[in-house]
């Protein structure tokens, strides 16, 4: 008899320690994991909104910030799952899913395996059953605040706090402007402090901290300090030269610049711009457009731009007729009056998969707009070329019912295939890759456009490729904890990194220059009448282009965390990298012959400084605060 109770008490044990723990229903956000002992980690998904139009990709990361999973998920496969192998680790590892999503993923692990959710700020990061429960730490003397946003489901969040009952409620309200949120301050303890989150409602939840670690468990044991051990990353560069690297440019507003605004304008130093033209506008005042486009032309030495047409009123959709061709005789005949300098591209839509009815309509409207301007005297030769089709993102669809049959990849292969020779560009825009560790994407976008033209005997695409609007997120659903931070620097810097890599793009462009009441994305804000400041981005830029050179080179890297980018002009050298980890990389930097490069780096504090370099035996190596862009410069021997 007391042989069967040990045996049962054994296995009812082992049972009670393999108890899975489930994390259901994660849009955007990481999961840190950290097993004392070998685990498995069982992912699955499934459909959420316009699964079938969206691709998606989700990582796995160790201790030290290397990949050890990546799992790409095709735009067919609405439901899946992946089994990852997690090896006991003192150090956490972190499992990333990247916003905005559209599956709903399921996360299995042992019941011992210490798991803490960080949830993104603003936007999102889950679906909740009924009044879910969590947990949270606020270390000693921290002002922690509790901070919500209403997206139709979880409507109010209640605290309380272990050790004495303490109770803070929150509730959670619509707001007509998306960056805002409700937030409430909890009070300051001399000791560390855990308190249990209740969650009132059911479905989509937007709830993160500030003052204190970002950090939510379904234990209150499990609310441990992370571990997120130094990483590692090589780098090798080569003599090739792969192309040309991209203008880094801005989207700018519809009217001559302030005079206020020329400083900061000129701080920013943009190779490229993207226009609109407004086509009732110019059909009734045919110089409207004259000034600013000179402005940018002869005192902002910007020769390569893009014109997207539309009208008034955010109007897209434009039609043939009278107006529209008047217009667009308009913005010809003023651009032929800029004396051919550079090339002026031209989109006749915006993004005409999201604003058309179809895409015979859009068709038909670009072969009319293309037959008015092979008809205008002297436009090709004032540096005229057609662009098309400004799409809304590339790979994935739009935003809009039946995504999936709207792709603006899918879209530019049907113009390729009507109308090639009429085509010079092909352009799109890209929204909604908010995560930092999903930035890559974009490497293989270009790739993909790139595939989409066809490339000529030497290696370069047969259209110009033109990304033309990019930025964190799409209209208005801005955060100000990615417009307004660093965060938007390291976005931006690791955005145009990834999209030079392969030496195929020709432009990118951040949307926008500055903010307007509707769209707080700019690089610059306006803190009051006049009054024109660089945001962290808009700093960050500044650093960028001072040391993006000519021409691509190869480049090996051997890190997640981190993009890097080699670039040359004659005899000067440079690699511009972003750190966008949360740990310290120990890089190690091979390819610059005898030279010994300076390094500088550019931190959260917005601000430039030198750093040390070990140059040694041809081995250059230094270190790489978290989340800081760096930049090293030599001369060729």
């Amino acid at each position: 008899m007391k042989r069967t109770l040990l045996l049962m008490t054994i296995v009812f044990s082992t049972l009670a320690q393999a108890a899975p723990m489930r994390w259901a229903a994660i849009r955007d956000g990481s999961l840190y994991l950290q097993p004392s002992r070998d685990d498995t980690l069982r992912v699955s998904w499934v459909p959420a909104w316009q699964t079938s139009a969206n691709e998606e990709r989700i990582y796995l990361l160790d201790g030290q910030g290397q990949l050890r999973g990546e799992r790409f998920i095709p735009a067919t496969e609405g439901r899946g799952q992946q089994t990852w192998a997690l090896p006991a680790s003192a150090a956490s590892y972190r499992m990333e899913v990247p916003g905005y999503s559209f599956r709903r993923y399921r996360f299995e692990h042992d019941d011992n395996t210490v798991a803490l959710f960080a949830p993104t700020k603003v936007h999102f990061s889950v679906e909740l059953g009924n009044d879910a429960e969590l947990y949270f730490k606020v270390r000693a003397g921290e002002q922690a605040m509790l901070a919500g946003k209403y997206f139709g489901g979880i409507k109010a969040l209640q605290a309380e706090r272990l050790s004495d009952g303490t109770q803070v409620a929150l509730r959670l309200k619509p707001h007509r402007q998306y960056p805002l949120f409700d937030q409430v301050a909890l009070p300051v303890a001399g000791t560390d402090q855990t308190w249990r989150l209740h969650l009132q409602g059911s479905g989509k939840a937007a709830f993160w901290l500030d003052g204190t670690a970002n950090l939510f468990a379904q234990r209150a044991q499990h609310l441990q300090p992370l571990r997120q051990d130094s990483g590692r990353t090589e780098l090798n560069v080569y003599a090739d030269v792969l192309g040309p690297t991209p203008r880094l440019g801005i989207a700018m507003p519809y009217l001559l610049p302030p005079a206020g605004s020329h400083a900061a304008l000129d701080a920013l130093k943009p190779r490229a711009a993207g226009f609109y033209s407004n086509v009732d506008i110019m059909a009734g005042r045919p110089h409207y457009e004259d000034a600013f486009r000179r402005f940018y032309q002869d005192r902002a030495a910007i020769d390569m731009n893009i014109t997207l047409l539309g009208a008034s009123k955010r109007k897209a959709d434009l039609e043939e007729n009278a107006q529209s061709i008047a217009g667009l005789d308009a913005w010809l005949a003023a651009t032929v009056a800029l004396g051919g300098k550079g090339i002026h591209y031209l989109s006749f839509a915006d993004e005409p998969n999201y604003n058309y009815r179809d895409y015979a309509t859009y068709k038909r409207f670009f072969d009319a707009m293309d037959r008015q301007v092979r008809a205008y005297p002297g436009a090709r030769e004032a540096g005229v070329r057609i662009a098309m089709p400004a799409s809304s993102r590339l790979v994935n669809g739009p935003f809009i019912p039946q995504g999936d049959q709207r792709r603006g990849i899918n879209w530019a292969r049907r113009m390729l295939a009507e109308s090639a020779p009429q085509i010079d560009a092909l352009a799109w825009h890209e929204w909604m890759i908010r995560d930092l560790l999903a930035t890559r994407v974009y490497r293989d976008n270009v790739r993909r456009a790139a595939e989409v033209v066809g490339l000529q005997a030497n290696g370069r695409p047969r259209k110009a490729l033109l990304l033309d609007q990019t930025n964190i997120s799409s209209g208005g659903s801005v955060s100000p904890y990615e417009q307004e931070t660093h965060f938007a620097a390291l976005w931006w810097a690791s955005v145009a990194i990834n999209s030079a890599q392969d030496g195929l793009l020709d432009m990118i462009n951040w949307f926008q220059a500055a903010d307007d009441p509707d769209h707080l994305k700019g690089m610059i804000r306006l803190p009051g009448p006049n009054r024109f400041e660089l945001k962290p981005v808009g700093l960050a830029q500044q650093f960028m282009q001072a040391h993006w050179l000519d021409q691509v080179q190869r480049l090996d890297n051997s890190a997640f965390e981190v993009d890097a980018l080699a670039m040359a002009r004659d005899q000067q050298r440079s690699v511009l990298g972003v750190n966008k980890g949360e740990r310290l990389q120990q890089v190690s930097l091979q390819g610059a012959g005898t030279a010994c490069p300076s390094l500088t780096l550019f931190g959260p504090d917005s601000r430039s400084r030198d750093a040390a370099i070990d140059c040694r035996n041809g081995r250059i190596r230094f270190e790489v605060p978290a989340q800081t862009l760096f930049a090293l410069s030599w001369r060729a021997s």
